[in-house]
């Protein structure tokens, strides 16, 4: 979530009443015991004893966790286990963040809520708390669903059945006959998002399915067509119908209007976006990937406080549906870079980055996919990591910001999926000793040490991720290399799971600089920087591209972090503002991965009243470059532009 949107104006108080009914924990519960039998088997067994096609089970466990179990530990939801089994109470009574004596880290009355939660004088909605009737309707023990994969299963199979019963459907090893259960396994209260959870239900029984879970195990759902879907029990479910509004969605996903207030308030302040007419006035060039930090209620509150700030798209973790609150020929203050917000559109995926089980979600990953592409064909945004980002890629538009940048989606962001699902594939595209690379562990077996996700300095849980770390020589032990931006006396970068100092991610193609047996080494923030490479499981995979040198001559060329005009493109009224390079280099025989030819812009938007509002233009143009973990801007008239060796 993002509390300093723009590069002026004053700071702002926010004060939020958040939904305690949806505070959940940063924190896991300890791992779950191993499964007393394979998980394909479990699925097979529970299918058999409820009469749920196993196929149908399989799917609905894939959108809600792709089948793992996350070491037993909840959900922004507060759901368990490969079914996603619903327990807020207890996910909020294990919550030690919240429970430190007198402490509220959110500075409002969310505590006092809670414990009313807790204690089980406030109630919960049904969708909070499917773990308790799985467990009524099974006979198996709270902790065992919590606990047990297997078990998990078992409460979720009940549940579908008890479902189609409701629907007046009896069991039936017909897929197409459980198309009511599964949206309302959904547990979504709009027809719209339930609709569309069980058609990607279906859509992954009829492409089938493999992976690895996170318990190791090897689980297939093959494919298996379903011609006719019975999607006339959707009208049986008694949701509510939502108002798309002047939502802009592809038709395969489910949109409401939530809308972002523009509204006066104070001595000339105003909140909390900016009215513009993009793509006419500027071209929308960026889509920037941000995780909440907060759940779905709280994160409605925050997008709709005048005070607060702003973002296109919130997409909600349990089903994937989507909030619009800005036409997206509007400004949002999302990425702490004016430059960036300006030419760019935010998508918020509910969840937290340093708690990588409370998961992102399958319905979630394939629902933003969805949106992505339709908003990247829209406006011809190409798809690639450096037009797709995470807020983590956004760079610091001076040098004072760079410290303050936010970390988000984080290392746990399954990039490597996520493009995959765009149709994109970070496939090898060049030889074996290509100038390029691009970052592609494979995310399930690849789990570096991060720390500080619970306590400073303390291991995180092991988990896959999609990032690499980077060391100053081809080694393990060697020191991990130096951010000057982040750390401007010279420390050194960490393991910390919001330090981006040393880290490269997938999807992201870096120039080669050497290479030495298993590693690999990257022109990175002006230097050297090695990562292990080996044959055997390769974390890159060759490129092609164009790259950028410094002109013959030049010892060395400034960086920025926004791509601003020359003074002299200002006119009258309009305050110049200064073109600051940011405290790195790029050295001579060094190359960095571009991403184009970007103008030098400034939108001019200080007040509320839009009539002087308007995009200041230069001559000064720059290109778009891969420079550390964020990307970065170097003048056109600084750089020789080539395509890479093959």
């Amino acid at each position: 979530m993002h509390k300093s949107p723009r590069e002026f104006g004053p700071a702002r108080a926010v004060g939020v009443l958040a939904s305690a009914a949806l505070l959940l924990p940063l924190l896991g519960a300890a791992p779950a015991p191993a499964a007393p039998q394979s998980l394909q088997q479990a699925f097979a067994r529970a299918a058999a004893e409820y009469g749920v096609p196993e196929s149908v089970l399989l799917g609905v466990s894939y959108l809600q966790s792709r089948w793992d179990t996350h070491g037993g530990a909840p959900s922004v939801d507060g759901g368990y286990g490969p079914m996603h089994l619903t327990d807020a109470r207890t996910a909020l009574a294990r919550d030690p963040h919240h429970s430190h004596g007198d402490e509220d880290p959110r500075g409002d009355a969310s505590r006092a809520a809670k414990e009313a939660i807790v204690s089980g004088r406030a109630e919960l909605p049904d969708r909070l708390r499917t773990l308790e009737r799985a467990a009524e309707l099974s006979g198996i023990p709270a902790g065992r669903l919590r606990e047990e994969p297997a078990a998990n299963v078992r409460g979720g199979a009940a549940l579908l059945a008890e479902a189609q019963r409701a629907l007046g459907q009896a069991p039936s090893q017909d897929p197409a006959d459980w198309y009511g259960a599964v949206a309302r396994y959904s547990g979504a209260d709009d027809t719209g998002s339930a609709k569309r959870y069980a058609d990607e239900v279906f859509a992954v029984i009829e492409e089938g399915e493999q992976r690895t879970t996170d318990l190791g195990q090897r689980v297939t759902l093959r494919a298996e067509p379903v011609p006719a879907l019975r999607t006339g029990r959707l009208g049986r479910l008694g949701l509510r119908r939502t108002a798309a509004g002047a939502t802009d969605c592809p038709r395969t996903v489910t949109c409401e209007w939530i809308p972002a207030p523009y509204e006066e308030f104070g001595e000339g302040d105003y909140g909390n976006h900016d009215k513009a007419n993009r793509p006419e006035s500027q071209s929308i060039d960026y889509i920037v990937v941000h995780d909440t930090e907060a759940t779905w209620e709280t994160t409605l509150q925050l997008v709709q406080d005048p005070a607060y700030v702003s973002w296109q798209y919130s997409l909600r973790s349990s089903d994937g549906h989507i909030a619009q609150h800005l036409a997206l020929k509007d400004v949002g203050w999302h990425a702490g870079n004016w430059y960036v917000n300006a030419k760019s559109i935010g998508l918020e995926h509910e969840g937290f980055l340093v708690r990588p089980d409370a998961w992102y979600t399958e319905a979630m990953y394939r629902t933003s996919a969805r949106l992505v592409r339709h908003l990247a064909t829209k406006y011809g945004i190409p798809l690639d990591r450096q037009h797709i980002l995470g807020h983590d890629n956004v760079p610091g538009p001076v040098t004072a910001n760079i410290a303050g940048m936010h970390t988000d989606p984080g290392p746990y962001w399954d990039w490597a999926h996520y493009f995959a699902l765009l149709g994109k594939p970070f496939a090898p595209a060049g030889g074996a000793g290509s100038e390029l690379v691009t970052v592609r562990p494979d995310y399930d077996t690849h789990r570096p040490v991060y720390t500080g996700c619970e306590t400073a300095g303390e291991p995180c849980a092991a988990h896959g991720s999609g990032a690499v770390r980077l060391h100053t020589a081809p080694s393990a032990d060697a020191p991990l290399v130096k951010d000057a931006g982040l750390r401007p006396g010279g420390g050194d970068s960490t393991t910390g799971v919001n330090d981006t100092g040393a880290r490269a991610s997938t999807g992201q193609t870096y120039a080669v600089a050497d290479r030495d047996g298993d590693w690999t080494a990257i022109w990175y923030l002006g230097q050297k920087a090695w990562f292990h490479n080996p044959a055997s499981a390769p974390a890159a995979v060759p490129a092609k591209g164009r790259v950028v040198t410094p002109k013959a001559g030049l010892e060395e060329v400034p960086v920025y972090g926004r791509a601003y005009p020359e003074s002299s493109a200002y006119p009258a009224g309009v305050p110049v503002q200064s073109v600051s390079p940011l405290p790195y280099r790029l050295l001579a025989g060094q190359s960095y991965a571009t991403g184009g030819k970007v103008p030098g812009e400034y939108y001019f938007a200080p007040t509320f009243d839009t009539t002087n509002h308007t995009v200041v233009r230069g001559g000064e143009e720059y290109y778009l470059i891969q420079f550390g973990h964020r990307v970065a801007y170097v003048k056109a008239s600084d750089v020789t532009v080539r395509s890479a060796a093959r």
